[in-house]
């Protein structure tokens, strides 16, 4: 991944909240077919590998299984926040006008090896982990065991689980780092005036201005 200095980052406890908070990823893998993608949403184990470990389950009628299987290196890409921003927002339109549009965003990529799991224990775990995370925090969460065991048994007899440890990861956040404050600052406030999808950008521009671009 293209990442100049300024939008490179390599924490990989904010990597690994990046992909918490947005755990959809696109899967990614090569193999007999050429590549293949799916939308595949991820769990993160920080201490199962030194990069952190990923968790998912996918259906064995998925034709990606077939890639998993073979054992080559995958890549996994969790996006973040994005969206447009308009030379409009910038105090250095008003001085010069040599400015152009762009794009913010945030992003991670990871790559590892997949290893296949279909043990019906793991698959349970793994289905069970997934949905308590994303239950948190409503009024009344839904957990696995609210639905009859033998419908459960034969859904789980229809996945797969795949454990990938992170051999590899890189994080970019393109977050405006690159204008001068007076910049920033019009972005940040430009993106308030688009409505509660463009708030958490303007939070992260403002966030990393602060940091200096790191």
């Amino acid at each position: 991944m293209y990442r100049p200095p300024a939008f490179r980052e390599d924490r990989l406890n904010v990597m690994h909240d990046l992909i918490r908070k947005h755990p959809l990823a696109m899967l990614v893998t090569g193999g007999e077919h050429g590549l293949m993608a799916n939308l595949i949403p991820f769990e993160i184990d920080p201490d199962g590998s030194p990069n952190g470990t990923l968790r998912a389950h996918l259906a064995k009628a998925n034709e990606q299984v077939a890639a998993l299987q073979a054992g080559a290196e995958a890549m996994i890409i969790f996006q973040g926040p994005n969206t447009y921003v308009t030379p409009s927002w910038y105090a250095t339109k008003r001085e010069h006008g040599k400015v152009v549009p762009t794009w913010n965003y945030v992003v991670v990529q990871a790559w590892g090896t997949p290893h296949v799991e279909d043990g019906a224990e793991w698959l349970r775990r793994q289905i069970g982990s997934l949905t308590r995370t994303q239950e948190a925090g409503r009024a009344q969460p839904w957990a696995v065991e609210d639905a009859p065991e033998n419908f459960i048994a034969g859904q789980i007899k229809g996945i797969i689980g795949i454990e990938i440890p992170i051999s590899r990861i890189e994080g970019k956040w393109k977050v405006s780092q690159n204008r001068g404050e007076a910049d920033r600052t019009g972005v940040a406030d430009g993106l308030r005036q688009e409505g509660p999808e463009a708030e958490a950008m303007a939070r992260i521009v403002d966030e990393r201005g602060k940091l200096g671009g790191n």
